[in-house]
């Protein structure tokens, strides 16, 4: 009887997570072609696409200030960026740009100094780890 009950709990855990990954495809895929199709958008004017070396394409609200590009990412993507980073390539309001993108992890005063304008309605009781990482982007 045991094992017949763990056997339908792993059964449905992997249909909710096949769903998750199947709407969040979805879902990312309906943002992407907003953000192209209709680039002086309401949702193009927070969110950009960003494509990793290897092809994959998200979408991410942004920060644009002092020359660079900033993003937060919740997800386990993030570690892409991590020592040297990597290049990536931007879509940001039909602007198509190159940069190099790294994660910060050192400095908290800063990422919640940038956090506070990329991400203002994150409440504040949200415990540190749970807010995302910042990552930095210089554009070529």
């Amino acid at each position: 009887m045991l094992k017949k009950v763990a056997l339908g709990v792993l059964l449905l855990m992997v249909a909710f997570l096949a769903y998750r990954y199947a709407v969040r495809g979805d879902i990312n895929a309906s943002v992407i072609e907003e953000i192209q199709t209709n680039p002086t958008g309401e949702l193009a004017a927070k969110t950009m696409l960003v494509t990793l070396g290897d092809g994959r394409r998200y979408p991410v609200n942004y920060l644009r200030e002092d020359g660079l590009v900033f993003m937060g990412i919740d997800g386990r993507w993030w570690r892409e960026f991590q020592g040297s980073g990597q290049a990536v390539d931007l879509y940001i309001q039909g602007e198509e740009l190159a940069g190099h993108a790294i994660v910060v992890l050192d400095k908290p005063d800063y990422v919640d100094d940038i956090f506070s304008r990329l991400r203002p309605k994150v409440p504040a009781w949200l415990p540190e780890w749970l807010n995302g990482k910042l990552v930095v982007i210089t554009p070529d």
